[in-house]
């Protein structure tokens, strides 16, 4: 019986109630951490930017902002323009130049000759004024003919037997007609005689300014520069376009009608 009897083994303890397990681990975090110095800890840190999250979505302030700005009403200004700056410079007002004005150097202007104005009557000009002396010459315009008589006189015009005033009532068309006899200065030594045919008003001054700047021409043959320069002696060439079968007038189609 003593044999078969075995000493009793000691009852193991739980873990929970072991000296070794009942003693607090230590963190290794705390053990990691160290405190910082005294500068970093005062340095300042950068302001981060304000986040609102909602949900999974992340909100910056830009965005934030250009929503409430979308979201409130433009208000319509009374005045179009009224919020605008007023951006104007009177004339002589050099406070408001522009900064490019300073930067761009003024263009150096060639000088050019000055041309002889068209109101000033031509120099060293020499006509034969004898009684007896007639300078005739024709002049046209469109469908006007003009058949000119220059005279010696005290500067009358008589055209189909009637005066200038008469004939043309128009002053456009008076003052067009004095034109050459102005430009050599004989308006008042000069006496026109002339017949006309054809064409309109606006027609026969043009071919009446064309006779006597071709009769001048006969007294003076020195006068073809100044006269030509100054576009006396130049044809008006336009005219009315001919009509065109199967149109109504020159160009005008008659109207296309499907049905």
């Amino acid at each position: 019986m003593a044999e078969d009897e075995k000493p009793a083994e000691p009852e193991e303890t739980p873990a929970e109630e072991t000296p070794e397990a009942e003693a607090p681990q230590p963190e290794p975090e705390a053990e990691e951490a160290a405190p910082q110095p005294e500068a970093e800890a005062e340095a300042p840190q950068p302001e981060a930017e304000e986040v609102v999250v909602e949900g999974d979505e992340v909100i910056t302030d830009e965005e934030l902002e250009d929503e409430v700005e979308a979201a409130t009403p433009r208000v319509k200004p009374e005045i179009p323009g009224a919020d605008l700056e007023v951006d104007i410079v009177m004339e002589g007002d050099t406070s408001r130049e522009s900064q490019y004005d300073e930067d761009e150097e003024p263009e150096a202007v060639a000088d050019e000759p000055e041309d002889v104005p068209d109101d000033q009557p031509i120099a060293a000009v020499t006509i034969d004024l004898a009684a007896g002396a007639r300078y005739r010459a024709t002049g046209k315009r469109k469908t006007s003919v003009a058949r000119v008589t220059l005279k010696p006189g005290d500067g009358s015009y008589v055209i189909n037997g009637r005066s200038l005033e008469v004939f043309f009532p128009r002053a456009t068309l008076q003052r067009n007609i004095r034109q050459p006899l102005e430009a050599v200065g004989y308006e008042s030594r000069m006496d026109v005689v002339a017949r006309l045919h054809g064409g309109g008003v606006s027609a026969q001054a043009g071919a009446l300014r064309h006779g006597i700047s071709r009769a001048l021409l006969e007294a003076d043959p020195n006068l073809r520069g100044e006269l030509k320069r100054r576009g006396f002696l130049t044809r008006d060439p336009r005219v009315k376009e001919r009509k065109k079968a199967g149109l109504k007038k020159a160009r005008k189609r008659p109207q296309f009608s499907k049905r």
